[in-house]
């Protein structure tokens, strides 16, 4: 492994920020694949003659799937060598989305959702496991500031990309882009990611169940996943049906919901690397608390938003991403900080599968929750908003709780 500086410089190396690049593009991808489901939600209830509910089932099938695929992973993570597992768990993914593209029905594409679950709803949990392997605690809001940019990548340029593919060809299309960029950033990583297999020897000499048994053991653990489990809830309960209540009830129309994605996502890769910063600077805890905070706001707003021009549902979705996202990078510092080294791969695999659970559980009480009118308004969705409201202040709470670990690597 490539040397690193000192625990003590707060500055990432070369090296460190060409490893998190290369991760950041496969989380770009797997991110955009499940991202893309959304912004396609009209397009794929005409194709398929489907309801808000049914809707809500495909983006629940990837989430609640790959929820199962990390309680599975957890038993065998820490087994193996980190690199040749992401990149192999990484082409299969390939393969689910490009069978994604190929369904000529709901039940394929349900079918091939499910398969893109079970293979990528563990890659997260990969890549947080190097950052926390490879990147020290003191770089480490700096690290995840830079792999939280493929959420804004995905939104800047994918969802809009995608969405434009859609609309001048047919909904099938960004599912063979994402195919084929899963295939350019696998070849990267086989050269670029280094090998890490210090891991290994000391979990295959025991049991199938001991590490799952060792992270089970620590109460930190369990405040870390309920911690995930109440910051994931928050947003999924609002995020699934923006675009859905934008076309409906803001007015937005086919040409303008890119907007949208474009200005929120460009916003959010300039505001990840100053919360980043900010999160090594002043510290985790506080930043997750503040931005947290901060969020609950346009997360309000922005189910009520119905009726303003368009100006205003740019300004308010925009607050929505950049907040919403912003949370999740001091609280995946923490999280990562609150495994025990010597097991964090599988604990973050678990604690994927809880973040996973956690989406598919939100997006089908949003699908309940919500309702359409006679006029085929969408009603009921600031419900949403005050469950994503009670369980940001659940997350603040639970984040108090939590014991960071110093170490770095197990």
């Amino acid at each position: 492994m490539p040397s690193q500086s000192t625990p003590q410089s707060n500055n990432l190396t070369t090296w460190e920020r060409t490893l998190l690049l290369v991760l950041a593009g496969i989380q770009f991808t797997h991110i955009l694949d499940f991202m893309i489901m959304m912004p396609l939600g009209p397009q794929l209830k005409l194709a398929f003659d489907i309801t808000d509910a049914q809707f809500g089932l495909l983006v629940s099938a990837y989430t609640l799937s790959a929820g199962v695929s990390g309680l599975t992973a957890s038993t065998y993570i820490d087994r193996f060598e980190r690199k040749r597992l992401l990149l192999t768990l990484y082409g299969l993914f390939a393969l689910a989305t490009l069978a994604c593209g190929l369904a000529p029905s709901y039940n394929a594409l349900m079918v091939a959702r499910v398969l893109a679950g079970v293979f990528g709803g563990v890659l997260s949990a990969m890549v947080q496991t190097i950052v926390g392997d490879l990147i020290p605690y003191e770089r480490r809001g700096k690290a995840m500031g830079v792999v939280m940019t493929s959420f804004s990548v995905s939104t800047v340029l994918g969802v809009p990309a995608s969405l434009f593919i859609a609309n001048h060809s047919s909904w099938h299309m960004p599912f063979f882009l994402i195919a084929v960029l899963s295939t350019v950033f696998g070849a990267i990583g086989l050269k670029s990611i280094p090998t890490m297999n210090s891991h290994v020897a000391g979990n295959r000499s025991q049991g199938v169940g001991h590490a799952i048994a060792a992270v089970l053991k620590d109460s930190n653990h369990w405040t870390a996943f309920a911690f995930s489990f109440c910051l994931i809830f928050a947003g999924f309960s609002i995020i699934p049906y923006i675009t859905l209540y934008m076309s409906s009830n803001g007015g937005l129309g086919a040409d303008e919901i890119p907007l949208m994605y474009l200005a929120g996502g460009t916003a959010t890769l300039l505001s990840a690397q100053v919360i980043g910063r900010l999160c090594d600077k002043l510290g985790k805890h506080t930043m997750l608390t503040r931005v947290t905070v901060l969020s609950m706001m346009p997360m309000v707003a922005i189910t009520v938003s119905g009726g303003l021009p368009i100006w205003a549902l740019l300004v308010i979705s925009t607050a929505f991403f950049v907040l919403v996202s912003g949370r999740m990078i001091p609280g995946m510092a923490l999280v990562t900080a609150a495994a025990n080294p010597t097991y964090r791969g599988t604990f973050m695999t678990l604690n994927s599968s809880v973040q996973s659970a956690s989406m598919g559980v939100a997006a089908l009480v949003g699908g309940h929750v919500i309702s359409r009118n006679a006029e085929g308004l969408i009603e009921h969705y600031w419900a949403c908003a005050v469950i994503a409201v009670v369980m940001n202040a659940l997350a603040i709470a639970l984040a108090a709780r939590m014991v960071s670990h110093g170490s770095t690597k197990p």
